[in-house]
């Protein structure tokens, strides 16, 4: 059956970023689809919270609190996935960010920053998952979460926008330097109603703006993103490598053309 393609039976999954939000949100949509995880933040508390969440839909959840801006610590996490789990399949790289800065107060140094928190930490999971998975698996699956702000202009984004639009491309770098046996894919989210954007939420004003600008007229879920991450990890996903999916209510598209009218 179709659906069964959807299925992640058997599988260990490394998520970065899982203590809340996207990564949260992942972690609980990987192991309803039959997978175990390991999930990773700063945050212990909101971690075991997640881990519970798992266990309640009968997977194994793995608890590694760490600094994820220690490259070393987040490479560590590939080796405590195969000592749980003995095995590694597939790599979720959420964690990210960088907070808005005008352009003129943005720093050499800032900047670089945001280059190694969302680019860096995505490399050194890979580089230490990569053996793992052909050892264990010997065929997987590595998503890494950039950002529609990788493709859109904004005021006070050039940190965020620009290590996102990088993370994009070393998608398809990497791609087709670990093809055939590992599928390297991207998920570029919109606007998601997650802690981050509670203050967007909360403002009838600049939520009203935000749907405006986006087709489907809605501000995005977590689970909206966590359904495309079982999507490119699992067999439904299995011929696609090196794409950077939108999913982002439509948001890419009123940007780049004319405007599109309600039905």
């Amino acid at each position: 059956m179709i659906l069964d393609r959807f299925r992640l039976d058997g599988k260990v999954a490394v998520v970065t970023g899982a203590g809340r939000g996207l990564g949260a949100a992942i972690a609980i949509a990987f192991a309803e689809a039959g997978a175990d995880v390991l999930i990773s933040a700063r945050t212990s508390d909101q971690l075991h919270e997640v881990a519970e969440r798992v266990s309640a839909r009968g997977r194994q959840a793995h608890v590694v609190p760490a600094d994820l801006r220690d490259l070393d610590a987040v490479a560590g996490l590939a080796d405590a996935a195969v000592a749980r789990f003995d095995r590694l399949d597939i790599v979720v790289n959420n964690v990210g960010g960088a907070p808005p800065t005008p352009l003129l107060d943005l720093t050499p140094k800032a900047l670089t920053a945001a280059f190694e928190f969302n680019v860096g930490t995505a490399h050194a999971l890979t580089r230490a998952a990569v053996p793992h998975i052909l050892e264990s698996a010997g065929e997987g699956a590595i998503i890494n979460i950039t950002s529609t702000m990788g493709r859109l202009p904004g005021r006070a984004f050039a940190a965020y926008g620009t290590a996102k639009a990088a993370l994009a491309h070393y998608t398809r770098l990497a791609a087709l330097d670990l093809n055939p046996r590992i599928r390297v894919n991207a998920i570029a989210p919109g606007a998601i109603h997650t802690s981050a954007l509670e203050f967007v939420a909360n403002d009838p004003g600049m939520r009203g703006e935000i749907e405006k600008h986006t087709p489907l007229r809605r501000l995005g879920t977590p689970e909206d993103i966590a359904a495309a991450a079982v999507y490119l990890a699992s067999p439904a996903g299995a011929y696609l490598t090196g794409k950077v999916l939108e999913a982002d209510g439509g948001l890419i598209t009123p940007n780049l053309a004319l405007p599109i009218a309600d039905l």
